[in-house]
């Protein structure tokens, strides 16, 4: 009878994952920071991007390459929304930077005051309608992307953005904040 072989040896990394993790471990860093402008909290952006990329993983092999980015970046948004719904309390959030961002050093606070109001502007705004200015402006999807994204009509998309930015406009944070914006050259009308 043959002895086979001991059951406690750690099981080799495998090429069953066909590159999954290879792909995780370069899209963790820019789905962190898209989660964390969904979420306006860089703890739940981690578990998020977490949950959604355990979700990934379990479709990994049925998902065409070539649609890879688009199914993960709706898996995020979508995961996203489904948190808030669980929660089921409005989506107030205190913006939390990350510990590299709290220790600033001096020239870098008019940075950080900008950044904190707007991430509380976002928090502030619907998860659709935070979900559409975090994918077109900082993820630079067109409207079609995104509604492909959100699985939604193009038209609802622009709904969605035009809302979006007049209540970012408004936002008493926003107004408030210093604009990063050259002044207008002095011939320029007003």
């Amino acid at each position: 009878m043959p002895h086979e072989p001991a059951a406690d040896s750690e099981p080799e990394a495998t090429a069953d994952d066909d590159g999954f993790a290879a792909f995780a471990v370069a899209a963790w860093p820019r789905l962190v920071r898209t989660a964390q402008l969904l979420t306006g909290d860089f703890h739940e952006a981690e578990d998020l991007v977490q949950t959604t990329l355990a979700k990934v993983y379990g479709r990994w092999r049925r998902v065409p390459r070539s649609e890879i980015e688009l199914y993960v970046r709706r898996a995020l948004v979508n995961n996203n929304l489904s948190r808030l719904r669980r929660k089921r309390v409005a989506l107030l959030l205190t913006p939390v930077l990350p510990e590299s961002l709290r220790h600033t050093h001096a020239g870098h606070a008019e940075h950080v005051e900008q950044r904190t109001a707007l991430q509380e502007a976002l928090a502030d705004l619907t998860a659709r309608q935070r979900a559409v200015m975090v994918l077109r402006y900082w993820e630079d999807l067109t409207e079609q992307e995104i509604a492909s994204v959100l699985s939604c009509s193009i038209g609802t998309v622009k709904t969605h953005a035009r809302r979006g930015l007049a209540a970012l406009r408004t936002h008493p944070r926003l107004a408030a904040a210093p604009v990063p914006y050259a002044p207008a050259p002095s011939g320029a009308r007003r």
